[in-house]
């Protein structure tokens, strides 16, 4: 087992934004975690990369007590990508992806031949190998989003937990993302906004409401019209689709029921 959550609860002052929760993440799992804004998806993950300080409940990531470890070697083993990715200073895009690699380094070392190729690998792959020299601060929302994403691909960890990771991004490169993080191979926590998206990559789900677990299992099992309409008050059509074999999701607009 990669990582196991047990009992994980945390209160913004009187008010419990998560509660009880329990997750279990097996080695080079994709697990989904989905549910309405408000329901606790990005306040389990900021407690999982120490953001936020749990009020009671443990983590154990590979049998080890993740909260006594410490920063640099929780970074070793995740990769993180947030919602919240501004930088107060000047950089250029290929400073802030080879901050992926400070994990590997002693405090002075300087950035080795082997670092600067992994940095450029990481580019690479989301298309802004063009951009490397350009300030992180002019660009987009999207833009950003990528950078960050290469800079935990430059990191080099095999867990990562991603935060509604395509949040900022258009159709082809929300794909392209997903692509690319399910062929590495790597074991993935990822906070999903899209159910469709959630469908075709995630091997299991876990559905959050009102800072509960509510449901959870494979993508067949938990989407369906009933358990939708349950969480998010909204109409759907579930089919299985003829070329993915997987579940697509058709949302119904109100007064239009099947």
């Amino acid at each position: 087992m990669r990582l196991q959550i047990e009992n994980l609860s945390f209160s913004y002052g009187s008010i419990d934004a998560v509660e009880d929760i329990c997750l279990k993440v097996k080695k080079g799992e994709f697990i989904g975690l989905i549910g309405p804004n408000g329901s606790g998806k990005s306040t389990v993950l900021k407690n999982l990369y120490r953001a936020l300080k749990p009020d009671k409940g443990s983590v154990m990531l590979d049998n080890e007590n993740l909260f006594a470890m410490s920063h640099k070697e929780a970074a070793l083993k995740l990769g993180v990508v947030g919602q919240e990715n501004e930088v107060p200073f000047e950089f250029k895009v290929e400073e802030i992806v080879a901050m992926g690699r400070s994990p590997h380094k002693k405090l002075f070392d300087i950035d080795t031949a082997e670092d600067k190729r992994i940095v450029h690998h990481a580019l690479e792959h989301l298309g802004m190998e063009n951009m490397a020299k350009r300030s992180y601060q002019n660009l987009s929302g999207g833009e950003k989003q990528r950078v960050i994403i290469a800079r935990v691909i430059a990191q080099e960890t095999d867990f990562l937990i991603l935060d509604e990771p395509t949040n900022h991004l258009d159709i082809s490169y929300q794909l392209q993302i997903f692509d690319f993080v399910k062929r590495l191979g790597v074991t993935v926590l990822s906070a999903i906004h899209d159910l469709n998206m959630a469908a075709l990559y995630c091997d299991r789900i876990y559905v959050l409401k009102n800072g509960k677990i509510v449901l959870s299992g494979t993508p067949e099992e938990v989407l369906t019209p009933e358990n939708i309409y349950s969480v998010y008050g909204v109409r759907c059509d579930v089919t299985i689709h003829p070329i993915t074999g997987k579940v697509a999701i058709t949302f119904l607009p109100a007064g239009m029921g099947i």
